[in-house]
This record gives structure tokens, C-alpha cells and sequence, in this order.
């Protein structure tokens, strides 16, 4: 059964002040050469990613990126999870090939594929994901993955393309690829995400995100208000 450890913020600058030094520690140890940090969309950890970028950190050796989800939108879109990370991206100035994005700008399919088979060649080169991050959807949903449906599709893939309920298509891990991160880190801000954490929590929890973390020994989860 997944652990889940509980930490509480005061505010949510005391959780970006917190996920700053998470980010920075993950990206920058010397120790952990060759290990990659997965991102997650959505607002909560956009504040971390800037304040990050400001700082310019040095990446360690052969560290690659990586991305929990995206939408399928032009990669300047501000819809695009990989383009309101661009400043912590241009800030650690890693090569091309060492940040695994959604290729939007192919189709949908070959996109998926292609995220898919380098995602595969990444963790069979013996790069460890060590840090992934995660948002909780109000309807229990985490990365792109909404319903049981997503799931039974996602099986033997480390990608899955999805249609999302807001009408756009996308692109996100699977349970698969979430139990080779050591630290899944979930991220939740917000009055309107207090059902969903008290249901997130319990041991027999049947949501889409608890499911989809089921192959991880331990989880965080971070709250703030």
C-alpha cells in the first residue's frame, strides 16, 4: 500500500519557498548525476519555477527534464505546460535532447509515440527519475489522467494520449512511468481542493490520482491554503 506523508503551509508563499529549495536541491546535486526531475502543469508551482529561474541554477551532470502531462497546443502557447516553464529551461541551459517534451508540433499520435520511446530510452540509458512533480485535480484527476478509462489505456505504456474534459486533447505519464519516480511530490493550493485531499488520503481511496500512484512505495503531499 502507497504511504502518503502530509505537510501542511501556512500560505502558499511558504509552500513556493519550500518547493524553490526542493527544486533547487533536486536539479543541482552533484550526487545525483544522470537524474532526471519530472515538471507538472498548473498554476501552484508556476511561482517556484520563476523564482527558481531567477537564481540561475548550475545543473548536475547529464540531468534531464521531463514533463507529467501536457495539453496538445502549439509549444508557444500559454496553454502549454512546456512553454510556462520556459524560464527555468532557458535558466539551466540544457541541451536540446535532455528535455523531453510533448512534441505538439507533430500529430497527436506520432507525438505520443515519440514521448513515449525517448521516455523509454531515458530510464533504459540508467537515468533516475529522482524527483516528480504532481498536481490533484478537483475531480480527483493528476498529470492527464481523468478517468478508470485513462488507466485501463494506459497499461503497458509509459505515454498516453488523452481528450481531455476541458475539449483539448493531450498528452501524459502513466501509472507506469509514475512508479519509476522515487519521490512523487504532489502539489495542492486552494479552499476548493479540501474534499478532494480528505478523499485522496484515506486508505481505501478509489480516486484516479491514488490509483495512479498505486505502484509507488511512498508519496508526498503537499497542501497549502
Amino acid at each position: 500500500m502507497t504511504a502518503i506523508d502530509v505537510r501542511r503551509f501556512e500560505s502558499a508563499e511558504e509552500l513556493d519557498n519550500a518547493l524553490v529549495e526542493r527544486l533547487r536541491r533536486a536539479l543541482t546535486d552533484p550526487a545525483a548525476a544522470r537524474s532526471a526531475v519530472m515538471l507538472s502543469g498548473g498554476h501552484t508551482p508556476l511561482p517556484a519555477y520563476r523564482a527558481l529561474a531567477q537564481q540561475r541554477p548550475r545543473p548536475a551532470a547529464g540531468l534531464h527534464l521531463l514533463y507529467s502531462d501536457d495539453r496538445y497546443v502549439p509549444a508557444d502557447s500559454t496553454s502549454s505546460n512546456y512553454f510556462q516553464s520556459r524560464a527555468l529551461i532557458n535558466a539551466l541551459a540544457l541541451p536540446e535532447q535532455a528535455v523531453l517534451r510533448v512534441r505538439t508540433e507533430l500529430p497527436l499520435a506520432e507525438a505520443t509515440s515519440d514521448f513515449e520511446q525517448r521516455l523509454g530510452a531515458m530510464l533504459a540509458g540508467g537515468v533516475r527519475i529522482t524527483l516528480g512533480l504532481l498536481g490533484l485535480g478537483t475531480d480527483g484527476h493528476t498529470a492527464s489522467l481523468f478517468t478508470p478509462a485513462h488507466l485501463e489505456q494506459a497499461r503497458g505504456h509509459l505515454a498516453l494520449a488523452v481528450q481531455r474534459p476541458d475539449g483539448l486533447q493531450g498528452v501524459s505519464v502513466t501509472p507506469q512511468l509514475l512508479s519509476q519516480v522515487a519521490e512523487p511530490l504532489f502539489l495542492v493550493a486552494g479552499a476548493d481542493k479540501h474534499a478532494v485531499i480528505e478523499q485522496f488520503v484515506r486508505p481505501d481511496s478509489n480516486l484516479t490520482a491514488r490509483r495512479a500512484v498505486a505502484g509507488c512505495a511512498r508519496v508526498e503531499l503537499w497542501v497549502a491554503p
